[in-house]
């Protein structure tokens, strides 16, 4: 549908951009939707700008901050859709410039804008008044040869590009900041201009970053060569109490010790126990993983240890147990306090003697063999109540690691995180724009009682549930769980305790409720209802006021009121 701007009209309604500011001051934090701003002064900018112009030069410079306004701008594009599911093309379009002047980067005034987003034609006019970027240049660095509005620019070419589904070219043909009488900016389609290849040229990154990149790079692979031949292979981490581990576990991976991974579930204990084998002079022989909770009691023994022909009914033919085919290497035994206690016996020996005999045989086999047990019980109250030999934990217990939970080492949450985001979009095909602010801020506070597991189970439900080119939000991550506050700094923690800034307040009227005796699906309820009746019943303005989107709105109304209102 073609939709042409006339002066005459007058930008939308700004309320439901300007309700997308939050200032959570109790936290050092600024919202614009699920990003996290910033308040600074224009003059910092204007020394970073002169800065970066005297390192790199006024082309590299320029190119730098047609980046930067880039990222803004394809962040703003996603937010104007969602806030404005229902508004005509030209109204969504024109979030975008409102966005500007909300930020206080200018004032936008829109000359022409032809729309057609079906046939993909775009055609915009517009002036650009109180430009920052123009009273940077007046303080810091006079008037340019060229149009300084950089930022801008960029930001223009990425939202109009988003929203259109096709590649816009916003430039400048007149600018304050070299000395014309005012800003004005044209924006059409990349084919449309005969020097397309040319400005796109500003937004690859600059030859000096990909050289040093390029160093970068090689270095990296030097040391993950260098790491590669001492075996040094422990996963994803850096915090303080994850490198204690790591080296810790240096101290015992060269020799033939046992070693006992203790932590809860989810930790990573499998990962530690393959960077033992892999950093010990084992390294080339094999690595037997064996979870103990997942085989039968009646068959462990024969999993283990092996089996001779006839030795029961059902063993038709003589096979080696996972110790014998770990001969040389090491076996990891997870969730080893759930062996039998005859399965125990036998292992003591395997540790004692270095010797085995299959179930039903009579044969000693001589078994060289490293064990690493892991398990997330207490092994020494286990023997106090008798459930496992007292004579065995002491010889599995020669050296115990003990690995922290992921709540203890939340340092590493943006590193894990973005380990598991790269997984998966290579697993599932698609790129999203990585995580809101306001995501990355829930994992933060988030307990994850199921650790590691947990992160990459949260992180692939995100994916899946993220289209491509779009932000993974907090709802897509943990959905059906407390969310965050509009306005308060309530947070998201262990499965939807609040915690912060209206702890109090919650914690009020969380009581009343349960005194009341209301029902989950009643709170439910009535918060929807009075979202619908403060949006006019409208679903998508009562979807903001519930930090929901319009499709999740729908679904529980649907399933409450049975129908939706018509729109």
């Amino acid at each position: 549908m073609a939709i042409k701007y006339k002066p005459q009209l007058q930008y939308p309604d700004i309320q439901d951009l300007s309700s997308q500011i939050r200032f959570v001051s109790q936290e050092g934090k600024i919202w614009l939707g699920e990003q996290r701003m910033l308040l600074m002064p224009l003059s910092a900018l204007a020394n970073f700008r002169r800065e970066m112009v005297d390192l790199l030069g006024i082309e590299r410079a320029k190119g730098f901050f047609l980046r930067l306004g880039y990222q803004s701008g394809l962040k703003d594009a996603e937010l104007a859709r969602k806030l404005r599911p229902d508004s005509s093309e030209l109204d969504i379009f024109l979030a975008g410039p409102q966005l500007h002047m909300l930020k206080g980067m200018l004032r936008s005034r829109p000359i022409e804008v032809d729309i057609d987003v079906e046939k993909g034609r775009f055609y915009a006019e517009i002036d650009w008044l109180d430009s920052f970027e123009v009273e940077i240049c007046q303080t810091e660095l006079g008037l340019m040869d060229q149009p300084a509005c950089w930022t801008l620019l960029g930001y223009a070419c990425s939202y109009t590009s988003a929203f259109m589904g096709r590649e816009i070219i916003f430039k400048e043909v007149s600018c304050r900041g070299r000395g014309d009488d005012k800003c004005r900016v044209i924006g059409k389609t990349a084919e449309e201009w005969a020097d397309s290849a040319e400005f796109k040229a500003y937004f690859k990154n600059d030859p000096v970053i990909e050289e040093l990149y390029e160093l970068q790079s090689q270095v990296a692979t030097l040391r993950s060569r260098l790491h590669s031949h001492d075996g040094q292979y422990y996963g994803v981490g850096q915090s303080p109490a994850y490198q204690r581990i790591c080296q810790t576990i240096d101290k015992a991976a060269r020799g033939k010790v046992s070693v006992l991974l203790l932590g809860e579930t989810g930790v990573g204990k499998e990962v530690i126990a393959r960077s033992v084998h892999l950093r010990s002079a084992r390294a080339e022989q094999p690595f037997v993983a064996v979870n103990c909770a997942a085989i039968p009691p009646d068959l462990i023994e024969a999993e283990l240890f092996g089996v001779e022909k006839g030795a029961y009914t059902g063993a038709s033919q003589s096979r080696a147990g996972r110790f014998e085919r770990a001969h040389g290497g090491t076996i990891f035994l997870d969730e080893v306090i759930e062996l039998t206690p005859r399965a125990q016996a036998t292992l003591l020996r395997v540790l004692q003697e270095g010797e085995l005999e299959r179930v039903g045989g009579q044969q000693t086999r001589k078994i060289d063999v490293r064990v690493i047990a892991a398990t997330n019980e207490d092994l020494a109250e286990a023997v106090q109540a008798g459930r496992f030999r007292a004579d065995l934990y002491y010889r599995l217990n020669v050296f115990p690691v003990q690995i922290p939970p992921l709540r203890e080492r939340r340092e590493d949450l943006p590193l894990l995180a973005e380990h598991f985001l790269k997984k998966f979009h290579e697993q599932y095909a698609k790129k999203t724009l990585g995580f809101s602010d306001r995501a990355l801020e829930a994992c933060q506070h988030y307990a994850w009682p199921g650790n590691i597991r947990e992160l990459e189970n949260v992180i692939e439900r995100g994916v899946i549930l993220t289209d491509s080119n779009e932000s993974i939000s907090v709802e897509a991550l943990f959905p059906g769980l407390a969310l965050a506050g509009q306005r308060g700094g309530v947070r998201l923690s262990r499965a939807g305790e609040l915690t912060a800034g209206g702890a109090e307040t919650a914690r009020h009227w969380v009581e009343q409720i349960l005194d009341a005796g209301i029902g989950l699906d009643e709170v439910e309820a009535i918060l929807m209802r009075e979202a619908m009746r403060r949006g006019q019943h409208k679903v998508s303005r009562a979807a903001r006021l519930l930090g929901m989107t319009r499709p999740a709105l729908a679904y529980r109304l649907k399933k409450v009121e049975g129908g939706l209102p018509d729109e």
